[in-house]
């Protein structure tokens, strides 16, 4: 079998499916080599287990709002692959979550995990509840209804979920406030927690933090570095209000942020003063980025999230952050990006790069790191969370910083040597797919057939 003829054979079994077979093909070209030469993995079918979930569930969550009215909504767990560790990764609470992209962040999960160095297996989990314009009440009560249902299917040394879009620190609280009524029970059977109740220190600003530091890292590979830098980041979420933070910090320039409805454009870049503002707008006010706009009179611009180009890849900058969702960079973006002279695009969110926008940057020569290498600084960080839990300490914000730097330098480190053995030097997205799925790979090998 070819890998052509393999992925056609997964699109005739997920017909519907765009995110799921858009990242499925994008790992099985990149591996394929692999495949070719172990042929005991294509003999044990390894990619063929991979692509389908160990446990997948779906569940109806009933709530009642404010108006004392019955509200339904779907709830979702998929628990993807346990071959190297228990179930891990996020819960998303978003109107766009759906059995294909929960499946595709459950996939790339899988290789992100096995980057870190940690033991952690692949797994996601939401729900179309959209938490915008809910009170505090109404998303403790959909929180409440969620876990209800949930709290059967997941453990501290089983599954253990995470934050995601729409699933911040309060729905986090909300959450383990159920699971441990449920189960009466008090253990880390979530991330994210609160750091008077089995948190991590660092753990928000993890993913946004480590980001920058793995850009670092292939700047340095081009003698190269921050400093200097003018940035693009679209988001404004935890992400992207820490990456902004780090790019600060290592002299770099952040001149965009976004959210659903547009994006500023601060051609003075954000300072910290500016990065506060737009923490408190976001994190407590949950109010629109047009405000940003409003108080600094920078450029505003409204994007409709259904055209094919979006104006704010299409400013002149170095490095490029897309920290807000997926297939937010199109072909005609990446062109865009080219065009005005980008040197380095570093994901932040899951999959925002089209398959045919990488083509496109990686043939330009712009350094290029897929999220699951670039972004695992959040799931890495609540590997370490679990680790405190399991040993009952608390580790310092340094500590936890530097284990952070650590784990994606090694990261980085495994990549570009994926990459090299395997004929393509320097091509962070082959590597990544290449070294996560060795590991998982072998695992399965020594585990037999399940």
């Amino acid at each position: 079998m070819q890998a052509k003829e393999l992925i056609q054979q997964i699109q005739s079994r997920n017909p519907h499916e765009p995110e799921f077979l858009q990242a499925v093909e994008e790992v099985v070209l990149s591996v394929w080599p692999v495949i070719e030469r172990h042929p005991e993995f294509q003999k044990l079918r390894i990619l063929e287990r991979l692509v389908e979930p160990e446990r997948m569930i779906s569940f109806r969550v009933a709530w009642l709002n404010d108006r004392n009215e019955i509200q339904v909504n779907r709830g979702y767990r998929v628990q993807m692959s346990s071959a190297i560790g228990p179930y891990k990764g996020g819960l998303r609470f978003h109107p766009s979550v759906n059995p294909s992209v929960l499946k595709f962040l459950a996939f790339e999960q899988i290789f992100k995990n096995a980057l870190t160095g940690i033991p952690m297996g692949g797994g996601k989990g939401g729900s179309d509840f959209d938490p915008k314009g809910k009170s505090d009440a109404e998303v403790m009560k959909f929180c409440q209804a969620f876990m209800g249902e949930l709290a059967r299917h997941i453990h501290h040394r089983l599954d253990v979920p995470a934050g995601d879009i729409g699933v911040g620190g309060r729905e986090i609280g909300y959450l383990f406030g159920a699971y441990k009524k449920i189960k009466n029970e008090f253990t880390g059977v979530l991330t994210g927690k609160g750091i008077g109740w089995g948190g991590s220190l660092i753990r928000t600003e993890a993913t946004g933090y480590g980001l920058i530091y793995f850009a670092e890292y292939m700047l340095q590979e081009k003698k190269d570095s921050m400093k200097g830098k003018t940035c693009l980041v679209s988001g404004s979420g935890n992400v992207a209000q820490y990456a902004i933070e780090k790019i600060i910090h290592l002299g770099g320039k952040a001149v965009t942020a976004s959210d659903s409805n547009g994006f500023v454009y601060d051609a003075s870049g954000f300072t910290h003063e500016k990065l506060e503002f737009l923490k408190d707008l976001k994190n407590n006010r949950r109010g629109r980025i047009k405000e940003y706009a409003d108080r600094y009179s920078c450029e505003y611009h409204e994007v409709n999230a259904n055209h094919a180009v979006n104006p704010l890849w299409g400013i002149k900058a170095d490095c490029a952050f897309p920290c807000a969702t997926q297939n937010e960079i199109s072909a005609q973006d990446a062109i865009n990006l080219v065009k005005n002279g980008i040197k380095l695009l570093s994901e932040g969110a899951n999959m925002p790069t089209t398959i045919d926008a990488i083509n496109i940057l990686i043939d330009h020569g712009v350094m290029y790191s897929p999220g699951k290498a670039s972004n695992a600084g959040g799931v890495a960080t609540s590997g370490l969370e679990m680790t405190q839990n399991y040993m009952g300490t608390n580790w310092t914000s340094e500590e936890v910083d530097t284990r952070l730097q650590g784990i994606m330098k090694d990261i980085h480190r495994t990549c570009l040597a994926a990459a090299k053995e395997y004929g393509k030097p320097g091509n962070y997205l082959v590597g990544a797919n290449i070294a996560g799925f060795l590991k998982v790979a072998k695992a399965m090998q020594d585990q037999g057939v399940i």
